[in-house]
């Protein structure tokens, strides 16, 4: 079954992801600015309309995380009023919508992986715009997936990974958090997962595929833990040996604060649709080598 996707956005990790990894039967029609902003109603409502779409993909979004606090009202504009107009655009168009939300949402308090349905409960004003977004979407457009997920990075713009490379070029040693977990999560495999999942919303009904589900790459690791994988993977590769440091949160203060516990659940995704992406040091191998070997 052939399927054109609209996305917004043209330059981010997912975006980037998609239109490289689509199938031949998959059209990725990208919008952005300044043709379609999204904090700009008429204009959002108007480049979906012209875009023909069978589902549409809410990929762009305000993620400078530590601006967010000195800017808040431009991240609510962007991720929550903003994801109001796509939600609006794709009730219009009767058609799906699936949003990219984050592990932000929740505070880390819990000792576990995040479910779906645990407290939302954000410590930072990136995650407040992001939890305002999907909030939006809930009211505006009933046949919605809302997928969160967590600790993004690929071979495509700015990302943890591709920082720790171009900072290991000049540096013996970086000091990396240690006590922050998540689930790193290669774009590419959530591209793979955003075709899927719309290939069954367009296909299915059933009420049961859409709502809230958390999509990451297998396993735990901490900030410390992503570093020393790349940096090991990058030896194997001619890269220089680099010394990780592990450091606390204290020792590293950021504008907003992180949650200690970012990870998430996938069982929700894997038993609804089938889906399950590998664990997070097989994909990491895999974009390392591409990195190191054919650098963008």
């Amino acid at each position: 079954m052939s399927l054109r996707l609209a996305v917004t956005g043209l330059t981010g990790q997912v975006v980037s992801a998609l239109i490289e990894r689509a199938p031949r039967d998959v059209e990725i029609i990208a919008l952005g600015r300044p043709q379609l902003d999204l904090g700009v109603r008429k204009a959002v409502l108007q480049g979906l309309r012209h875009s023909r779409c069978d589902a549409i993909v809410n990929a762009a979004a305000y993620t400078a995380v530590d601006k967010a606090e000195s800017e808040p009202e431009v991240a609510m504009r962007i991720n929550g009023a903003g994801a109001g107009h796509v939600a609006e655009a794709a009730a219009e168009l009767g058609v799906p919508l699936l949003h990219l939300s984050t592990d932000y949402v929740f505070d880390g308090a819990l000792d576990r992986p995040y479910r779906e349905d645990d407290r939302t409960s954000p410590m930072n004003a990136y995650g407040r715009s992001k939890l305002a977004g999907e909030e939006q979407i809930a009211t505006a457009h009933h046949n919605h997936v809302i997928l969160r997920t967590a600790w993004v990075y690929s071979p495509f713009g700015s990302n943890f990974v591709r920082t720790m490379l171009r900072l290991g070029v000049t540096r013996d040693e970086i000091g990396v958090v240690a006590d922050q977990l998540g689930n790193p999560t290669n774009a590419l495999e959530i591209a793979d997962a955003i075709v899927a999942i719309n290939r069954r919303l367009v296909a299915d009904s059933s009420q049961e595929l859409r709502g809230v589900f958390h999509v990451t790459g297998q396993g735990d690791a901490s900030w410390a833990d992503l570093a020393e994988a790349t940096f090991g993977f990058a030896q194997r590769h001619s890269y220089r040996p680099v010394r990780v440091k592990r450091i606390t949160t204290a020792d590293y203060p950021t504008a907003a604060p992180r949650p200690l516990n970012s990870r998430l659940d996938s069982a929700k995704l894997r038993a609804h649709f089938g889906l399950s992406l590998p664990h997070w040091r097989e994909s990491l191998e895999t974009c390392v080598f591409r990195l190191v070997t054919k650098p963008l």
